[in-house]
């Protein structure tokens, strides 16, 4: 007798395996329907076509259903290490209810992002993740929009009528000036994230409505947005701050990338981190524990927000909720790169 292959093996083959009718194991193997099916009959059903080998027909369940189970993403850079932990936690979910994740990185190009839409709408995704959008006429998420195709924002907004997942940037902000304050720094600069996007404008407000409510000056010069969330774009932020703000004692930067650039420019410039100069991230991305000082960050709960905006795009395919937002809270995780100012640094009266 041969062993059945995953290829030989379909549905009715395991509906007898289990001792159901074929209608009976396609629901029992269907995330959206199992509820329908006796608990004892599903476990069958799901054991049977485990030990079989047994894989829908993707294309003939799309062709029945009419969706195809899969769900896209678009990401700003696949190396970036904030995304991993999104993109793992969103894929779980998905996973939950039978989706598979479609991962594309078109880097900061909004046009080819919106090519991306059109190559993933080819392949009848049933919806879009969409981390990449800019706050004013994004490309990619007009083309879902008159796609009619459902997405959900991560980590940006200002999509109007699309539900987004963010974490309160002006708020997480909020708590890095403060703890610098706190420490005694009177004397601090902004690294700033690139002004296209809701996260470095609203981290960028963060920081001066922080630092007026605590009484402390932004000279002009002393914020500068880098082109992009790079190492190398924090490093020519930093150096431009460094340069042109004199008794800079505390960078704080919108963005993990952007303080080990920040980093790179201090020690070029001969300044001892926490020593000479403070420095803080934003977004706790993995391993900024490791380097050296471990860098003073505020944490965004990553996983939360990959599991919350797959479950509310599940929802926009399943029933079409509404937008809305959901803002998740920041906290603050305290390291080696903060410390106070060296004696007599931090008075702003020379500002």
């Amino acid at each position: 007798m041969t062993t059945p292959t995953p290829r030989s093996v379909n549905l009715r083959r395991v509906a007898d395996e289990a001792g159901v009718h074929p209608s009976t194991a396609s629901r029992a193997l269907n995330p959206a329907t199992r509820h329908l099916v006796a608990a004892p009959a599903a476990g069958r059903v799901q054991e049977a076509a485990a030990r079989l080998g047994y894989r829908p027909d993707a294309a003939a369940m799309s062709l029945r259903t009419g969706r195809s189970r899969l769900v896209g993403a678009l990401v700003p850079g696949i190396a970036n290490p904030v995304f991993a932990p999104i993109l793992a936690a969103a894929a779980a979910a998905l996973a939950e209810d039978g989706h598979a994740l479609l991962v594309a990185d078109p880097g900061d190009d909004p046009e080819r992002a919106a090519e991306f839409v059109a190559e993933l709408a080819a392949r009848r995704v049933d919806g879009l993740l969409l981390a990449t959008v800019s706050l004013r006429d994004d490309p990619a998420l007009a083309a879902c929009l008159a796609r009619g195709l459902p997405a959900v924002l991560i980590n940006r907004s200002g999509g109007e009528g699309v539900p987004a997942v963010v974490s309160d940037d002006r708020a997480g902000m909020a708590l890095a000036v403060r703890h610098l304050a706190a420490l005694g720094h009177r004397r601090i600069a902004h690294v700033g994230g690139p002004a296209p996007l809701s996260t470095g404008l609203q981290r960028r407000e963060g920081f001066e409505e922080a630092m007026a409510a605590l009484g402390l000056p932004v000279p002009p010069g002393w914020v500068e947005a880098a082109t992009a969330y790079g190492r190398a774009e924090g490093e020519a932020a930093a150096s431009l701050l460094l340069a042109r703000c004199p008794g800079v004692t505390a960078l704080a930067c919108a963005n993990d990338l952007l303080a080990l650039g920040a980093y790179d420019a201090c020690r070029r410039a001969g300044l001892r981190i926490p020593a000479a100069i403070s420095v803080t991230g934003h977004n706790d991305m993995p391993l900024v524990d490791m380097i050296e000082p471990p860098l003073t960050t505020v944490r965004i709960p990553h996983e939360e927000m990959g599991r919350r905006a797959a479950r509310l795009l599940l929802d926009r395919i399943h029933q079409g909720a509404p937008a809305g937002a959901v803002v998740l809270a920041p906290t603050l995780v305290e390291r080696g790169s903060s410390g106070p100012p060296r004696a007599g640094e931090g008075d702003a009266g020379s500002l």
